[in-house]
């Protein structure tokens, strides 16, 4: 049975080689590709390798080469039917049935692309001639170069009926050119006219990177709409797609990350800056299609929005879009322009580096959400603020995986704590003495209504403060990426009062469980090219080792994993202390039973000085006796 070739590649992009073989075998990621002991002999170095990004394996021992199909073929024994079936079900297919009427539909789907090849072809050279010159110039005006152009293969459409008259001079049959959107049907009996006429082309391409529908911008102000997008025909499927997708395939697999655009000329602006991992959706909101399709190649995209009302809207959309569809370890990231700028703006008037700085500071979605129901919600009465708690577990229920949505609630519910508990010296009653006593409302009585969470004040002056501490913790792990797993939960619940630092942090935490066997300089080489190498640097070269032996890059796991433990457990007692403080004030100024409890409570958590028998543990793990 013969199948459609775009039913076979539907399954190979659903569907990756690496996800078939590492069923078989262990596999190691070594650059781009993925090598193992082969599964068709005994060996004891690897041989075997796989490519995602082309869609084969190869076996240099024994000299096997194919694909997902071909694997199972080789090594289930099936035929390529059976291969084809069992693949298909677990992509989500439905078998195609191969009638009389579907193979005649294979051959004219073969005619269109043919047929939208030429036109792309067309354009391009429409672009070099005198009515293109104004196009052209249009493009070298946005610091577009010849290279650029070449490579997205951009256009011209000229005036009149120029496709229609050659390619049915050709022999390309009129049916063709209108299931291909080349042409649009007259209306009220008139005859039909090229769809795309005096406009900038830009070619939209399917995942092997051949074209298969366009975009046109308008040359002439008055005219509208200023980009006309080709409907969805046989061939082209707006919401499956991305642009530039197939163009970004390789710099997507070599930085490990995607970049997310609003339009063409973001896209392209992009890639001439060196961003070459970037794509746009095609005229229409995210769908969930296409962000199954971001993350089979890069768990957290940056989703890159316009710093306009409108492109603050499409990254809400963007991310309530995203949230039932979330998983461990896939999520998006928000990168916002500044107010009235795009992408194209800021790399060709401020250059690569103010954009890998915009893209640096992307948000994760948790963020965004966070914010956004902040924006939503007042919180200056019980009420309120009951509200905004019900919004918020309203919102992690959304997420169907049940790992991930606990792990917003315990997100959440920490920055719910932060944002109601009260600032340092504030009043924990509504009122005081000094406000006219109890039961009177009379006086200045003022509701917190603080949005911000509270941290603590420290001084660099104080070399064993929360903030060494915070610094240590992290050293530890930089050095000792192992200690992920035992550290990851407690890490990841912190937030560290520098906010460099926090960032930090987190992206650490999650490219180690993206890459478990991740060592030290792998991890800090990729950290420093995310932008944090100031930080790294300051880090890893302060005196943070004159208070941590454990952190140090030779020091032992054991070594390491104690110290941690240590230092986390300082970590704690500090930030009770100091909520022990502030209840103690609060009690000495305001005496009641509620003062009490809450200082009681308190203080039933926080260890007393002199239980350590007049020994108080350093850093090191060591401890000295007090003088």
């Amino acid at each position: 049975m013969a199948f459609p070739p775009q039913f076979l590649d539907e399954i190979r992009t659903r569907i990756s080689v690496s996800a078939v073989v590492g069923r078989r075998a262990k596999l190691i990621r070594r650059g781009r590709e993925f090598v193992c002991l082969s599964p068709f002999n005994n060996e004891k170095t690897p041989s075997f390798t796989v490519n995602d990004d082309k869609g084969f394996y190869h076996c240099f021992s024994t000299g096997e080469h194919g694909d997902i199909f071909t694997f199972l073929m080789k090594t289930q024994n099936l035929t390529f039917p059976e291969a084809v079936e069992r693949l298909a079900e677990e992509a989500g297919l439905e078998m195609p049935r191969q009638t009389q009427a579907e193979a005649q539909q294979a051959v004219e789907g073969a005619r269109g692309r043919e047929a939208v090849e030429a036109a792309c072809a067309l354009y391009e050279q429409a672009l070099r001639e005198p009515a293109g010159k104004r196009a052209l110039e249009y493009l070298q005006g946005r610091g577009l170069t010849e290279e650029t152009i070449k490579r997205f293969r951009l256009g011209y459409a000229p005036n009149g009926n120029v496709v229609k008259t050659k390619f049915l001079a050709r022999g390309v049959t009129q049916d063709v050119l209108l299931e291909t959107r080349l042409l649009s049907p007259g209306k009220d009996g008139r005859e039909s006219f090229d769809f795309f006429r005096n406009r900038v082309m830009f070619p939209i391409f399917d995942l092997r990177g051949r074209p298969i529908a366009f975009g046109g911008r308008v040359m002439d102000p008055e005219e509208q709409p200023k980009y006309l997008n080709s409907p969805d025909t046989p061939l082209f499927h707006k919401g499956q797609l991305l642009y530039g997708l197939a163009l970004a395939r390789e710099a997507v697999a070599e930085k490990k990350e995607i970049i997310v655009a609003e339009g063409y000329m973001d896209v392209i602006a992009l890639a001439q800056a060196g961003f070459a991992n970037a794509v746009a959706p095609l005229g229409t909101a995210m769908t969930e299609s296409q962000l199954e399709l971001l993350w089979r190649m890069s768990p957290e995209p940056i989703l890159c929005f316009d710093g306009d009302r409108a492109g603050r809207a499409a990254a809400l959309r963007a991310a309530e879009r995203a949230l039932p569809l979330l998983k461990p370890g896939m999520s998006l990231r928000f990168a916002m322009m500044p107010a009235g700028k795009d992408p194209d703006d800021i790399c060709r008037r401020e250059g690569p580096a103010a954009m890998a700085q915009v893209l640096a500071e992307a948000l994760p979605l948790s963020d965004v959400m966070w914010k956004q129901l902040l924006s939503e919600h007042q919180t200056d009465t019980p009420e309120r603020r009951a509200g905004l708690e019900k919004a918020v577990m309203a919102k992690a229920g959304v997420i169907s995986d049940e790992a991930v949505q606990a792990q917003y609630r315990r997100l959440f519910k920490d920055r719910l704590f932060e944002l109601f508990r009260p600032a340092p010296g504030a009043k924990i009653g509504p009122w005081s003495k000094k406000q006219g006593g109890k039961g009177n409302f009379s006086g200045n009585f003022r509701p917190q209504t603080s949005q911000k969470p509270v941290t603590t004040q420290r001084t660099s002056s104080d070399p064993t403060g929360q903030g060494t501490r915070e610094r240590i913790l992290l050293v530890t792990l930089l050095n000792h990426p192992g200690l992920r797993d035992h550290v990851e939960e407690r890490l990841g619940g912190l937030s560290f009062a520098d906010s460099r630092l926090d960032s930090l942090r987190q992206t650490a935490l999650m490219h180690i469980a993206q890459n478990p066997e991740l060592d030290f300089e792998a991890l800090r080489a990729h950290l420093a090219k995310l932008g944090f190498a100031e930080e790294l640097g300051n880090l890893l070269n302060s005196d943070i080792y004159v208070h941590a032996h454990f952190a140090r890059l030779a020091a032992s796991m054991d070594e390491a994993t104690v110290g941690w433990d240590h230092t986390f457990t300082l970590c704690q007692r500090a930030e009770l202390e100091a909520d022990l403080k502030r209840a103690q004030e609060e009690m000495t100024e305001n005496p009641s039973e509620e003062t009490f409890a809450a200082f009681k409570a308190l203080q039933d958590q926080v260890r007393p000085a002199g239980d350590l028998d007049g020994d108080e543990p350093d850093f090191d793990g060591t401890s000295h006796h007090k003088r």
